[in-house]
């Protein structure tokens, strides 16, 4: 069992570029990882066996770069904006509100907040990252093997167990500035101004900074779900610096 739970800890957290990749795992990644570490733990210490701790080291090692490359990619420019499988859409309730500005020829207006609504998204990310480390700081040995034997989004699942609610709570007062200051707010205001001088429209309104923090961390976890399916397929992509700490070099 604990060669078999050392294959993630070659992997996590050490695949960018990130790019899109299939989510289903191959299920040949478990004797590949296997032979790998058998391989490397024959060369950097013969005759020992890995001890728990060591696992558990570098496991959190792993899933501590891992999260900060997924952190660092969303929190840049157009982290959230040019990413079309994340990007964030407007507010459901607004669709009628874009849909009749656009034939006022006011359309740019809700084109502008959106843009706007994923710049905040960028500007909370990196609030993810101490958040992370404190969840996988708390990370015991037992998670480690519920990790290894569970379905292949354990550690994406672990992630969003300990961390959403208070994601959510952190997230939360640094998108409301964030659209403050983008303008974001006071553009919603003048687009639904524009919308309600409009003959016979329903009332609509919007959630703007509960929107924006639900899909941001939708993204985030997104993207930590692609990184563990790609570990999960490719246990062998760039692990030299998880072998180097785990096992002393090669």
């Amino acid at each position: 069992m604990r060669k078999r739970i050392v294959t993630i800890v070659v992997t996590v957290g050490l695949l960018l570029p990130l790019r899109p990749l299939p989510l289903s795992a191959a299920n040949s990644w478990l004797e590949t990882g296997s032979g790998i570490l058998q391989g490397v733990t024959a060369q950097s210490r013969p005759g020992q066996a890995l001890s728990d701790q060591e696992i558990g080291a570098g496991l959190k090692e792993a899933l501590r770069v891992g999260s900060e490359n997924v952190v660092r990619r969303l929190g840049a420019a157009d982290g959230f904006n040019g990413d079309p499988s994340i990007h964030i859409p407007l507010p459901r309730e607004l669709a009628t509100v874009k849909s009749l500005l656009g034939k006022a020829g006011m359309g740019g207006l809700m084109d502008d907040l959106e843009l706007r609504l994923n710049r905040a998204a960028e500007a909370a990310t990196p609030k993810a990252k101490e958040l992370f480390l404190q969840a996988i700081t708390e990370m015991t040995i037992d998670d480690v093997k519920a990790i290894y034997s569970g379905p292949s989004d354990a550690a994406t699942r672990y992630f969003q167990a300990r961390m959403s609610p208070g994601l959510g709570r952190a997230m939360e007062p640094i998108v409301d500035q964030a659209l403050a200051e983008a303008g974001a707010v006071q553009l919603y205001e003048q687009a639904m101004g524009k919308y309600r001088a409009l003959p016979f429209v329903p009332d609509v309104k919007a959630n703007l900074t509960g929107h924006v923090v639900e899909k941001g961390m939708a993204g985030i976890f997104y993207y930590i779900g692609r990184e563990e399916a790609a570990i999960r397929e490719n246990p062998a992509k760039r692990t030299s610096e998880i072998l180097q700490k785990v096992f002393g070099g090669r």
